[in-house]
């Protein structure tokens, strides 16, 4: 009998801890990917720079809440943020306009606006002699460059229901006028490469925001491919040599530095920022940092995040200190489940992106003769 009563006490405490284990799994089973939030347990030297070693110009950002201009102000002063462009200066309704106003009653000096061509109306005749034009006229009232959204070459169609490539000869003369006003265009064209190059699936390093985002994935065949579309931009860059081109987002390649590095070589009249992809920068940051050292003549510092003081500190921290594993989300948004290293760039290095490069190209604007 004892033995027996032995043997059911060990079954019973068998049943007791399958059973806990089965809902200890079931409790885990219900935590969704998205509601995953784990942290780090890494002990690490943390630096705070509240504000950069230089005065930065802030080349990529989007202004376009005006109520909200003011505030921008306060939190480039906080910042030390010397100089903010603001790309969302809209041709369509004449928004650039408001855009405008509302920047220059504020300061005339520290906020710069780029001006948005107006390109669903490609079809009409003349379009880019006319939108060149209106170009022309927006520069007398204070445009200071023109910007390029990713529709086009992606998902902008004109009335054949023919995607419309970055190098349609339609654009032609808005590119020259640039030149001729000597102002760059801030050119964004196609996104990071996990939208593009697979499906939504577990294979895919950005599947967070694809999932929560479906409509930013760009993969499949109604879409044109990514290499494509930066072919169609790099033959706008050698068809127009005296046009300023900045490629945002790292030239739209970060995962790649070394076809950007051709790219540099390759097109004297390319530059790069690096706004929105500290994320990807700062997880190669060996190749970043050689990248970075090496081109320090051509990458202009840029957030793509409305102004906010404790947004660019993060930037500040990347850029200048050795700092390891820290989340760069602060910055702008969750764009992988990594974290990223500083670069530590040296002085003359920093002081380029910062300012330096930006105030060579404004050097060259031609406008106001």
């Amino acid at each position: 009998m004892k033995k027996q009563s032995i043997q059911a006490k060990i079954f019973l405490l068998i049943i007791v801890f399958f059973s806990q284990t089965n809902i200890t799994a079931q409790k885990l089973g219900e935590l969704r990917l998205a509601d995953w939030d784990p942290k780090s347990q890494m002990i690490v030297k943390e630096t705070k720079v509240m504000k950069p070693k230089f005065p930065v110009i802030d080349i990529h950002n989007h202004l376009r809440d005006l109520d909200k201009t003011e505030y921008y102000l306060q939190q480039m002063d906080e910042a030390g943020v010397w100089i903010c462009i603001g790309l969302d200066g809209y041709s369509r309704d004449d928004f650039y306009k408001e855009h405008l106003k509302a920047s220059q009653s504020v300061s005339k000096d520290r906020f710069h606006i780029y001006f948005s061509p107006d390109l669903r109306r490609i079809d009409e005749p003349d379009f880019g002699q006319r939108e060149a034009q209106k170009l022309e006229e927006a520069v007398k009232m204070g445009i200071r460059g023109l910007k390029i959204f990713k529709n086009l070459g992606l998902t902008l169609k004109d009335n054949t229901g023919r995607v419309v490539p970055v190098d349609d000869a339609r654009l032609d003369p808005i590119w020259e006028k640039c030149a001729e006003l000597g102002i760059p265009v801030m050119m964004h064209v196609s996104d990071p490469k996990a939208f593009h190059a697979g499906p939504i699936d577990r294979y895919n390093e950005r599947y967070d925001e694809l999932h929560q985002h479906p409509d930013w994935s760009f993969y499949g065949s109604e879409f044109p491919s990514k290499d494509e579309i930066l072919e169609q931009r790099n033959r706008v860059f050698a068809k127009h040599p005296n046009t300023i081109f900045i490629g945002a987002h790292v030239g739209n390649l970060p995962e790649e530095l070394g076809r950007v590095a051709m790219w540099l070589e390759q097109y004297p009249n390319f530059y790069i920022d690096i706004n929105a992809r500290i994320s990807e920068l700062g997880r190669q940051p060996y190749t970043a940092r050689r990248f970075m050292i090496q081109y320090q003549d051509r990458i202009l510092f840029g957030t793509d995040t409305p102004p906010n003081a404790e947004s660019y500190r993060v930037y500040y921290r990347f850029l200048e200190t050795d700092d390891e594993y820290f989340d760069p989300t602060p910055a702008h948004k969750q764009q992988g489940r990594w974290m990223i290293y500083g670069l530590y760039l040296p002085d003359e290095v920093l002081e380029k992106i910062y300012n330096k490069n930006a105030l060579k190209i404004f050097s060259q604007f031609k406008g106001a003769n």
